[in-house]
């Protein structure tokens, strides 16, 4: 009996030690992901204002309601967000695919943008699609079947919803173009009938651009929400990184603080505009 007790002894001694090993490890691997998180980098839809545009004194950067969110969202989850431009919005896409950028300011929800990055709840922004044509196109739209045999144009990678998307690829004869710039263009000298595009970036590059001869559809394609996103390769997406940013997205929205930063920002691209040459 006492030579069992021993082995027993010993063989209690050996697990305990191997659980204490484990859970140093365990803790070990969490401070190191923990360390290598120092900052994030965000990106997004560079032709997106009042929500994101490139910095005309910087074009590196962008700057725009979004970008003032993640320095609000920084102070909070106690880590620098620098936002820098990443190219088009298709490219954009590639480098959170890549880990090279680790947030989007600023995306709706897909399911097959659930296989390279995550979504931080809630959304912080509610946005509306339209259907814009130029006034020579006599468009009666009040449904998405209206749209069947002719032509329509938007900026690639694009999403409307789930069930709009699937529609026009089923449905619509719908070109894709990389900037909205050209998609306007396009759309003023008829080569497309109708485009796609939310209200309220939209119409700030009309007036950029100076085109007036424009109308939206009463009736919106889709009305979406707009998210955080954090790419599945970024070294800082961790369990709690997601929750500091869920918990500062759910602090932040209850105060209602985006209403106030879009409003500075329609008036800063205003402002920045009206000094371009024309």
């Amino acid at each position: 009996m006492r030579a069992g007790n021993c082995k027993n002894n010993a063989l209690l001694k050996k697990l305990s030690r191997a659980r204490w090993f484990a859970i140093l490890s365990l803790f070990s691997s969490t401070v190191s992901a923990d360390d290598s998180c120092k900052h994030l980098v965000s990106t997004g839809n560079p032709e997106y204002p009042p929500y994101l545009w490139r910095d005309p004194g910087d074009e590196t950067r962008l700057i725009g309601a979004n970008a003032d969110l993640m320095q609000l969202l920084a102070k909070e989850v106690g880590v620098p967000i620098d936002t820098k431009y990443g190219g088009p919005w298709a490219r954009v896409q590639e480098e959170i695919k890549s880990g090279r950028a680790d947030i989007i300011a600023g995306a709706f929800f897909t399911l097959p943008r659930l296989d390279y990055m995550d979504y931080v709840y809630p959304a912080f922004r509610d946005t509306r699609s339209v259907i814009w044509t130029n006034n020579r196109t006599n468009l009666n739209y009040k449904k998405w079947s209206d749209l069947i045999g002719l032509r329509g144009v938007t900026v690639i990678n694009n999403s409307f919803g789930e069930s709009f998307d699937r529609f026009a690829q089923e449905s619509l004869n719908i070109s894709t173009v990389s900037s909205l710039e050209q998609a306007l263009k396009m759309l003023q000298m008829a080569r497309a009938q109708y485009l796609i595009y939310e209200e309220d970036p939209a119409r700030a590059y009309a007036a950029k651009l100076n085109i007036t001869d424009l109308k939206i559809m009463a009736t919106a394609i889709s009305n979406e929400s707009l998210y955080l996103t954090i790419s599945h390769k970024s070294a800082c997406n961790s369990s709690d990184m997601r929750a500091r940013l869920a918990k500062a997205m759910y602090k932040l929205t209850r105060q209602n603080v985006m209403q106030k930063l879009v409003e500075t920002n329609i008036q800063l691209w205003r402002q920045q505009t009206a000094r371009q040459p024309s």
